[in-house]
């Protein structure tokens, strides 16, 4: 089975829940300590063997491609002001993989915004990853769905088992028989009500998938609004047999949600090793105020 080495991150979504700084910055650039959550994702795909990554623009993301793109006067700048080092982190921030772009003109969902990448990773499997899901993990998620995929030859759903009220929130997966950590996927419930649960497994923004997804995608209705999406391409695989869940190890955080966000600045500040110590001490001290 050949190796995979593409990557796309569809970047949708207006930021609603991050309002007034999203009307003039992305969600996925928003930082956390000092690096978008869109690197620490274009990074884990990097980690995990991808050299070519695609990321698809909505309307009002052009700060995105800023981002990713080569800035020669801010690198002169700093190598004549002595400050190499600095001049080699922004130099990192676009070299360390092919980043190129693709762009989604109307908001027609999560399904057309994946078929915007057909052309790029043709025949060929690939990783997908949503652009506002962080995971923080010893080995890079992907890396672990792309292993998962070499051993079924199936498309890979990346879950979490999640025992708390919250998976109300998420796509559940229903699986079938298990071996380890991976499991047939019969089908995907987007947010069903406790009630009604077919697993407890929940769908958190990591895929690997095989070029069938985009026959699927072709055959699809736009719902209501005229969109199309994506997950009512991977329930007619999971129909077919195509489809299975893997449960991945690692820590998530929903950076489309305040709350997730402010989690993962205190947790990735903890795990630093030039803040960590002074960020754990500061917050004893704030608990015992």
């Amino acid at each position: 089975m050949k190796n995979i080495t593409k990557a796309v991150i569809p970047c949708g979504g207006m930021g609603t829940r991050f309002l007034p700084i999203t009307k003039a910055v992305p969600k996925e650039i928003l930082p956390v300590i000092d690096t978008p959550v869109l690197a620490y994702i274009v990074n884990e795909a990097i980690d995990s063997g991808i050299t070519d990554i695609m990321i698809v623009l909505g309307r009002g993301k052009e700060a995105i491609k800023q981002y990713f793109s080569p800035s020669p006067e801010l690198e002169k700048t700093l190598e004549q002001a002595g400050k190499l080092e600095f001049a080699e982190i922004v130099r990192k921030t676009y070299s360390r993989a092919n980043i190129v772009f693709a762009y989604q003109e109307k908001p027609l969902g999560s399904g057309d915004a994946v078929m915007k990448a057909k052309e790029f990773t043709g025949n060929e499997s690939f990783a997908l990853a949503w652009g506002d899901d962080l995971i923080y993990s010893e080995k890079p998620v992907m890396s672990q769905l792309i292993a998962a995929h070499a051993q079924t030859g199936k498309s890979i759903l990346g879950v979490q088992t999640v025992n708390t009220d919250d998976i109300v929130k998420y796509g559940v997966a229903a699986v079938g028989n298990g071996n380890g950590r991976t499991y047939e996927c019969t089908a995907i419930v987007e947010k069903p009500p406790l009630d009604k649960l077919p697993s407890r497994l929940a769908a958190l923004g990591r895929y690997v998938l095989n070029p069938d997804v985009y026959d699927e995608i072709a055959c699809l209705k736009p719902v209501k609004g005229g969109e199309i999406q994506f997950t009512d391409a991977l329930n007619a695989l999971c129909g077919k047999g195509e489809v299975c869940a893997y449960d991945f190890e690692g820590r998530r955080y929903d950076m489309g949600d305040k709350f997730g966000a402010i989690q993962a600045t205190l947790e990735y500040g903890l795990r630093s090793k030039e803040y960590g110590g002074k960020l754990a001490a500061y917050l004893k001290k704030l608990a015992k105020a």
